[in-house]
C-alpha cells in the first residue's frame, strides 16, 4: 500500500475522536455528551438554515433537468469512445442499492403511515390526511434525491473520465478554485465529504439495523428490539460486508446488487396483488399526478407564520439534508459506474427510474398500510405507536398470506442492502482517501467499514434514531455548500467544452 494521504490520516482521527467520545457515559459529561451537543447544534441549524437546506436542494433539481435539455446533454462521461461498462439493468440496480436500499425500505410503510396520522395540515385518519401522506412521501424520495445525487456524481463522472483527473471531490472545483485544491483548501473539501459520508451512511445502517432488530422481534417472542440486539446485527453483518468488499466491485458489489432489486421488485409485486391491488394502483395514479401538479409549491414550502408548526423541519429538511450528506458517498459510486454515458443518458436514468419506482413501492407498501387503517379498521397506527416505526413493515405483511415468510424475506432483503450500502460506502471512502483511486487498497475499504459500524452503533447507543438523523442534518450543512461550487465549476467547464467542439 502507497503512503497514506493527509485526508485519509485526518479523516481517521477524527471520526476515531468522534467514536471515542460517544462512548464516554454521559454521568461523566453531563453538559458535553454526544447526544446533547449534536443535538443543540441540530436545532440551531435547522431554525436558522432550514430555508437553505429547501432552496439548495430545488436548484439542484432545476439544474439537472435544465442539462438534459441544453447543448451539452450529448456530451459523454469519458471519451467520446467509451462505451458504458455496465448494462443497464445493472447499473440501475447499483445506483438504486446505494441510493435509497435500506431508507426505502424502513420508510416504505413508516412514513406513509406517520403522515396519515399526522399530515402537515389538517386532520389525521381521513380521506385528505391518507392522499397527503401518499404525495409527500414520493416527494421526500422523488426527483429531490436523485437531483442532489445525480449533481455530484455528474460533476465526478465528468471530472474523472472526460477530464482524465483524480476522482476526488476537490478536482471538481479545480476550474474556479485553481490550483488551491492541491494544498490544505483541496483537503479540507475531500475532509468534509469522508466526514459527511461516514456518518450519513451510519444513519441509513442505524435505520437497517433497528429494522432488522424489530423484524425480528416481532417474528420471534422473546426477542427484544433493543440496543444490545441491534449491536449483535451491526456485528454480523460488519463482518459479512466486510468478506463482500474484499471481492471487489465488479462481483460482490455488482451481484449483491442484482439480487437486491430482484428480491425488493419480488416482495413488492406479490404484496400488489395479494393485498388491495384496484387500490393500490388507484392511489399510485392519483398521487403521482397531485404530485407532478404540486411539486413547485412543495419545493418551496415554509412555514413562517406557523411557527408551532415543525412538521416541514422535522421531515423535509431532515430528508434534504440526509440526501446531502449521503452525496458525497452515493455521488462518488454513481459516477464510479457511469463511465461512457452522455450527460443527458445519465440525468434521465438516474432521475426518472430510481423517482418512479420509489413512488411504486410507497404505494403498494404505504397503500396497503392505510388500506389496512382506514378501511379496515386494523390497528395499523398503533401498532408503529407502540412497537416503533422499524415494526412498520412486519404489521402490515402480517395481515396478507404467507405474511411470515414474506416477513422473512424482507429481513433478508434488508440484510442485503444492508451490506450493499456498506460495502459500497467502504469502497467510496477507500477512492476518496486515496487521491482518487477506481480500485482502492483492501486494507483502507477494511478500516473504513470497521469505523463505519463503530458509528452506527455509537449513534443507536447515544440517542437511537433520533441521534442518527441529528448528525446527517449536521453533517450535510458545510457540504450543501460546496456542492453548491461544483454546479459553477461543472458549467464553467462545460462552457469550455462547447468552445472546443467549434
Amino acid at each position: 500500500m502507497k503512503k497514506l494521504t493527509p485526508v485519509f490520516i485526518i479523516s481517521v482521527i477524527v471520526t476515531s475522536l468522534f467514536i471515542i467520545w460517544g462512548l464516554i457515559p454521559k454521568r461523566f459529561l453531563p453538559n458535553g455528551n454526544i447526544s446533547d451537543v449534536t443535538t443543540a447544534i441540530q436545532a440551531f441549524i435547522i431554525e436558522k438554515f432550514g430555508w437553505f437546506y429547501l432552496l439548495t436542494a430545488t436548484f439542484f433539481l432545476i439544474f439537472a433537468i435544465s442539462l438534459i435539455f441544453s447543448k451539452y446533454g450529448n456530451v459523454k462521461l469519458g471519451k467520446d469512445t467509451d462505451e458504458p461498462e455496465f448494462s443497464y439493468l445493472s447499473w440501475f440496480a447499483m445506483l438504486f442499492s446505494a441510493g435509497m436500499g435500506i431508507g426505502l425500505v424502513f420508510w416504505g410503510v413508516s412514513e406513509p403511515i406517520f403522515h396519515y396520522s399526522a399530515p402537515p395540515t389538517g386532520n389525521g385518519f381521513t380521506d385528505q390526511s391518507g392522499r397527503d401522506a401518499l404525495r409527500y412521501s414520493f416527494f421526500h424520495w422523488g426527483l429531490h434525491p436523485w437531483a442532489i445525487y445525480s449533481t455530484i456524481a455528474l460533476a465526478l463522472a465528468y471530472f474523472t473520465f472526460r477530464k482524465e483527473q483524480n476522482g476526488v471531490v476537490s478536482n471538481i472545483l479545480r476550474p474556479i478554485l485553481g490550483d488551491k485544491v492541491d494544498g490544505k483548501t483541496g483537503i479540507l473539501i475531500n475532509f468534509i465529504a469522508v466526514f459527511a459520508t461516514v456518518f450519513g451512511v451510519a444513519t441509513s445502517l442505524g435505520f437497517g439495523a433497528a429494522q432488522i432488530a424489530g423484524g425480528i422481534s416481532y417474528l420471534i417472542e422473546g426477542i427484544e428490539n433493543n440496543f444490545i440486539t441491534q449491536l449483535i446485527i451491526i456485528l454480523i453483518v460488519t463482518v459479512l460486508f466486510m468478506l463482500s468488499a474484499q471481492t471487489g466491485l465488479d462481483k460482490g458489489i455488482r451481484y449483491l446488487s442484482n439480487l437486491n432489486v430482484i428480491l425488493a421488485i419480488s416482495l413488492m409485486l406479490f404484496l400488489l396483488f395479494a393485498g388491495p391491488t384496484n387500490f393500490i394502483m388507484d392511489l399510485f395514479t392519483t398521487s403521482l399526478g397531485s404530485y407532478l401538479q404540486n411539486l413547485p409549491s412543495m419545493s418551496f414550502k415554509m412555514t413562517p407564520f406557523q411557527r408551532d408548526n415543525t412538521w416541514v423541519q422535522d421531515w423535509t429538511i431532515f430528508y434534504w439534508a440526509w440526501w446531502i450528506s449521503w452525496a458525497p458517498f452515493v455521488g462518488t459510486f454513481i459516477a464510479r459506474i457511469s463511465r461512457g454515458r452522455t450527460i443527458r443518458e445519465f440525468i434521465i436514468g438516474v432521475l426518472a427510474v430510481p423517482t418512479v419506482f420509489g413512488a411504486l413501492w410507497f404505494s403498494v407498501f404505504g397503500g396497503s398500510a392505510i388500506y389496512l387503517d382506514y378501511l379496515q379498521n386494523l390497528p395499523i397506527t398503533e401498532i408503529v405507536n407502540e412497537q416503533g416505526q422499524e415494526v412498520a413493515l412486519f404489521a402490515v405483511l402480517d395481515h396478507f398470506p404467507l405474511g411470515t415468510l414474506m416477513s422473512i424475506i424482507a429481513i433478508f432483503l434488508i440484510s442485503c442492502f444492508f451490506i450493499t450500502s456498506a460495502d459500497s460506502a467502504t469502497f467510496v471512502l477507500g477512492m476518496q482517501t486515496t487521491n482518487g483511486m477506481l480500485n482502492p487498497p483492501k486494507k483502507i475499504t477494511f478500516i473504513w467499514g470497521i469505523i463505519q459500524s463503530a458509528s452506527a452503533a455509537i449513534l443507536l447507543a447515544a440517542g437511537g434514531l433520533e441521534a442518527l438523523q441529528t448528525t446527517a442534518v449536521i453533517a450535510a450543512l458545510p457540504f450543501a455548500v460546496i456542492m453548491i461550487l461544483m454546479v459553477f465549476s461543472l458549467i464553467k467547464s462545460l462552457q469550455e467544452e462547447k468552445k472546443l467542439t467549434k
